[in-house]
């Protein structure tokens, strides 16, 4: 169906994020003739990575900036981002969880190593995580589906084995018996930790189901941080997508359909109600309210640091990992969780460390060094967070203060000021809940295609959810393709590929 007559492009895209870009580098390839759209000066939504102007030298990931899922998704492991010469490195430790009173636990990439470091739990942690990691493909296809259909090989008779594995996980993390099948507080906060990178109250079944994705990542492929920064991946996108013919206009803030150019079709990597917003009055009206009701997430509060030097753990080792969730025990981060729920700012906050020189030391400049940090505050919160977050990290690792040469520190009433997409500080684009992973952001079989009128949501806020991955992107471009075009058949996504 066209939008307007005399169209001037086959598809327009607005936001240049990763799945705003994953479904226009599909659609160029296809042989349509794609125009991207972004607010910003610069291309990439939340995989910017940029200088802030804080030190010589010194560039930041502005919002992600380690990528469990952009390795291991369907989406980028055809699109091969490696062979497009992005390199990218998993630290011997994914993610590490220091403690107050006891050794750090820590989640290497070697699950048998993972589990000699947690005692007791140790054979719980290898049957389950082990065990699952030896099947990442088939989770991660799992995971990252649109959640309308299954992959084949989940009927394989191993996966189907497994299969329990998950569920005892979902018992640790998101049922009243959450403290099964681990006794012990190191692996009760290790799975703590992990879940918590869903932002919202614990115990909960998409904390379980988050936990369950990047555990088994982080002993299978690990978590890799990209060389130079997450705007790497952005690069290899944009150069393919221009390849293909696809153009890229920065600074063109949408606001309604008025300001998107004649197109047979329109993807919008936004939020939901943006995109009610954007539509208003043009779509049917149950879907408009659906979407406008689509509630936002929980906020995240960002610090960019420079250090004079590497982070001090108390716990060596806890600086071989990529990431840090600082928390302490698995209650502490639960009733952290549960004030911001609330609407209250926690004093000890939840917070996501990572030191990107850990396994870059290219980023390091003048033996200055960036570092990367997340709270969980309430949505909109307007608290600078540099204190809260730097006093966290120096509860765990003493004279961290003294190494910090500068700091910018942005409230979650101010992130969508450098990404209209976090509003309030909800970087997730929606609530994340279990049934919200399915029923995203309406429940309609199709979540993708905006009532027939032409329009697709193509962001976080449809299956499979928040996350680096493409395919939320890559989904609601088949659907393009196929009610918009007649193509029924997916182009090649691979740099050896022309189509």
């Amino acid at each position: 169906m066209s939008i307007r007559p005399a169209p001037e492009v086959d598809v327009a895209v607005v936001g240049s994020g990763p799945n705003g870009l994953a479904a226009a580098v599909t659609l160029a390839r296809a042989g349509l003739s794609v125009q991207v759209l972004d607010a910003e000066d610069t291309v990439g939504g939340g995989a910017r990575t940029l200088d802030l102007g804080l030190a010589p030298g010194i560039v930041h990931d502005i919002c992600s900036a380690v990528h469990p899922l952009a390795l291991a998704s369907p989406f980028f492991a055809a699109f091969d981002v490696e062979a497009r010469g992005v390199r990218a490195i998993a630290p011997a430790a994914s993610y590490a969880q220091p403690l107050d009173d006891e050794p750090a636990a820590i989640a290497w990439r070697d699950a048998e190593r993972t589990a000699a470091g947690l005692g007791t739990d140790g054979p719980a942690w290898r049957a389950t995580l082990g065990t699952l990691s030896r099947h990442q493909d088939l989770v991660v296809a799992l995971a990252l589906g649109d959640k309308r259909s299954l992959p084949p090989a989940l009927l394989d008779p191993a996966v189907l084995a497994a299969a329990p594995l998950f569920g005892a996980l979902i018992g640790a993390q998101g049922t009243p018996a959450w403290n099964l099948p681990f006794r012990t507080e190191r692996a009760r906060a290790l799975l703590g930790g992990v879940a918590a990178h869903a932002i919202g109250p614990m115990p909960s079944l998409a904390m379980a189901a988050t936990a369950g994705l990047l555990g088994t990542i982080a002993h299978g492929a690990g978590w890799p941080l990209p060389l130079g920064g997450s705007q790497s991946i952005i690069d290899a996108l944009v150069a393919d997508l221009h390849a293909h013919g696809g153009q890229i206009r920065t600074g063109h803030l949408v606001r309604t359909w008025r300001d998107v150019p004649p197109a047979r079709a329109v993807l919008l990597d936004t939020p939901a109600p943006a995109a009610a917003g954007i539509l208003a009055n043009r779509l049917p009206a149950p879907l408009e309210r659906a979407l406008r009701r689509f509630p936002h997430g929980d906020g995240a509060a960002k610090v960019d640091f420079v250090l004079s030097g590497p982070v001090p753990w108390r716990d060596p080792e806890v600086g071989e990992a990529g990431t840090q969730h600082l928390g302490g025990t698995r209650a502490q981060m639960a009733r952290a969780e549960a004030e911001v729920a609330a609407g209250r700012l926690p004093q000890r906050p939840t917070t996501l460390v990572s030191d990107p020189s850990v396994v870059d030391p290219g980023r390091i400049h003048d033996g200055l060094r960036p570092l990367w940090a997340y709270a969980h505050v309430p949505a909109g919160d307007t608290t600078d967070p540099t204190e809260l977050v730097t006093a966290q990290i120096e509860r765990f690792a003493p004279g961290f203060r003294d190494l910090i040469v500068a700091a910018r520190g942005i409230p979650a009433s101010q992130m969508a000021e450098h990404n209209p997409a976090l509003v309030g500080g909800d970087i997730s684009m929606g609530r994340v809940t279990m049934t919200g992973m399915i029923a995203r952001p309406t429940a309609r079989w199709d979540p993708y295609r905006l009532g027939g009128t032409g329009w697709y949501l193509c962001s976080s806020a449809t299956p499979p959810g928040p996350g680096v991955h493409g395919m939320s992107g890559w989904h609601a471009a088949r659907r393009v393709l196929e009610h918009e075009f007649g193509i029924t058949e997916m182009p090649g996504l691979s740099p050896t590929r022309a189509s």
